[in-house]
């Protein structure tokens, strides 16, 4: 059974894009919100990996990626941040935030595709490989 990502960004080009890159090797379930995204794990749903941007048009700046780590449901669930926000910005909060990995937008999706094979998503490597390889 395929590994199941949760992917959020606002942009459909970019949802699409994860989609058909990430689609061959993962079950990636896309949202365009981060209520969207919430609803869908409220449903029981659980991914084996986040990738999400950090700006969301109905939350406000990293809201959803501080919910998703505060939470005791969903903080173990590992997160990658695509964001267009600047890198220093983008590499303090997602350590603040416990996120393994970010990438800064524009973005070469088959970099972000190796990273999360390099990790393992819902293997042992996630565990070891926190904050052990920001991309940029």
């Amino acid at each position: 059974m395929k590994k199941k990502i949760l992917a959020i960004d606002d942009s459909k080009a970019i949802r699409f894009l994860l989609q058909t890159v990430l689609g061959k090797d993962y079950q990636v379930v896309t949202a365009p919100d981060g209520c969207s995204a919430m609803y869908w794990l409220s449903k029981r749903n659980l991914p084996d990996l986040i990738i999400a941007d950090a700006q969301l048009p109905d939350m406000n700046d990293w809201e959803l990626i501080e919910q998703l780590a505060s939470s005791g449901l969903y903080r173990e669930i590992p997160i990658i941040v695509i964001s267009s926000l600047s890198k220093s910005e983008t590499q303090t909060k997602c350590l603040e935030f416990g996120v393994i990995e970010y990438f800064t937008k524009p973005f070469n999706p088959i970099d972000l595709l190796d990273s999360i094979k390099r990790l393992n998503v819902g293997g042992t490597k996630i565990a070891s490989a926190i904050l052990g390889g920001v991309a940029n």
